[in-house]
């Protein structure tokens, strides 16, 4: 029986890594990195638009309690305006409408960003007739 015997290994060889195999670890890192960076721009973009959505449902909350705590009796029409909050301009859209207990109206406030782009938020809230 002969033995087969393997071909020598050159010393040079048995040391380091082969163009193939250094370029596939190049393409598994590239492809790793790019999809932790596009992770990281949804997050920030997520976080932004979070966070202006709060500040959205706060402007609308003030409008709510401004009229509460002045004791105001609105009229049945639509108002706009403008708030300043957290460093921005909001826009806001009032809708006051009759509910069936004559002492309440229900009061809609939608808010936007200055841009005038899609609403962030909607709040419907009520507001008792003064004494």
């Amino acid at each position: 029986m002969a033995k087969y015997a393997s071909p020598p290994m050159n010393a040079e060889r048995a040391a380091g890594f082969t163009l193939v195999e250094v370029l596939v670890a190049l393409a598994v890192l590239a492809i790793a990195l790019a999809a932790g960076t596009r992770s990281l721009g949804q997050a920030v973009d997520l976080s932004a638009g979070l966070r202006d959505r709060s500040i959205a449902l706060w402007v609308a909350q003030n409008r709510l309690a401004q009229h509460r705590l002045r004791g105001d009796w609105p009229a049945l029409e639509a108002s706009e305006g403008t708030s300043e909050m957290g460093g921005s301009r909001w826009h806001w859209r009032e809708q006051v409408s009759s509910t069936s207990e004559p002492a309440l109206r229900r009061v809609e406030i939608e808010v936007r960003d200055a841009g005038g782009g899609a609403a962030l938020t909607r709040l419907a809230g009520f507001v008792r007739r003064p004494r």
